[in-house]
């Protein structure tokens, strides 16, 4: 199979300034994607998708990366993933002169994914293709979920779950390290999720997602013990 793996990497986040390139333990962020991409074997490209000039210089510094250049139309805050997704098919796939199978999305806010754990993915997409055209990791947990119900009331998500934690049964997080999507299907759906996805339980650790500065911390203190 032929995939095409996307980074994308807007520069406009405001949580964390310039967060894909920001200096995790003296790396820019977007940098552990691209070398960790670099190990594993596969048959395609991998493009980070940027409106960012000083993203695309970074990205640069990895060889056998492509850049493509997001317009501005679906770099603002509220354009989808899936658009950006689209778009650096359509350029990829005129500037390689092929047709991909599969588009990879990777965030580049996941520090830990493994390559192992990314080529696994492949393997079992691949495996199901026959039942499913997307592939999504998750994160097993046997927290104990609560709601809010109207201003000041909270409920037990699961009333009967047992209280002890190793007596319940576990549920999964989407942890957004890594998708794979069919391309029809993408391009129909619009959606990672295409039209029927699976899940493929990945170590927490690797999917620790940086989204605000605490998780920065903590994924600075995991690399650490690598």
């Amino acid at each position: 199979m032929k995939y095409l793996v996307v980074i994308p990497a807007r520069g406009g986040s405001k949580g964390i300034p310039m967060k894909n390139i920001y200096p995790l333990n003296g790396k820019p962020l977007l940098t552990y994607s691209l070398e960790m991409m670099r190990q594993v074997e596969f048959d395609g490209d991998v493009a980070v998708s940027t409106d960012s000039g000083q993203i695309k210089e970074v990205a640069l510094q990895t060889p056998g990366i492509e850049v493509v250049d997001r317009p501005e139309d679906i770099s603002g805050d509220k354009a989808s993933t899936e658009s950006a997704l689209l778009h650096a098919l359509e350029v990829m796939e005129e500037r390689k002169g092929c047709v991909y199978d599969a588009v990879v999305t990777l965030q580049a806010t996941s520090p830990l994914r493994q390559a192992a754990t990314v080529r696994a993915c492949f393997d079992k997409y691949e495996a199901d293709r026959d039942r499913y055209d997307a592939l999504l990791t998750l994160t097993e947990t046997r927290t104990d979920y609560w709601i809010k119900e109207g201003q000041d009331h909270f409920r037990r998500l699961y009333p009967d779950a047992p209280r002890r934690r190793q007596d319940r049964d576990p549920i999964y997080i989407e942890n957004s390290a890594v998708y794979i999507t069919d391309r029809q299907s993408l391009i129909e759906t619009k959606s990672v999720l295409g039209h029927r996805v699976n899940g493929f339980v990945i170590p927490e650790r690797e999917g620790v997602d940086i989204n605000e500065p605490i998780d920065i911390l903590l994924a600075e203190e995991l690399l650490k013990t690598e």
